[in-house]
């Protein structure tokens, strides 16, 4: 099992799991609303290093703001996507 990492350090195509989320109660909230919950498959659709990420969890495309995807903490898969596009 690997360490979970900062959403923010997946690059594009990366696939993980959810295994964290920090910065409170209004955060984990707001994520859970958006279905972004502790065990949920993610996968990163857009990261070019600056701006909003766009996720696809549980079907849904969602775009985080790089703060919020610092919260997420991922395990990756290995196989899936290279590193973060510059």
């Amino acid at each position: 099992m690997s360490e979970p990492v900062s959403l923010n350090r997946l690059g594009l195509g990366a696939r993980g799991t959810v295994r964290k989320i920090s910065g409170g109660r209004e955060v984990a909230s707001r994520l859970a609303a958006l279905g972004m919950t502790v065990g949920a498959d993610i996968e990163v659709l857009q990261n070019s290093g600056h701006g909003p990420l766009l996720v696809r969890v549980r079907d849904t495309r969602v775009a985080l703001g790089r703060g919020v995807a610092l919260k997420v903490l991922v395990e990756e898969r290995k196989g899936g996507g290279s590193e973060r596009q510059s």
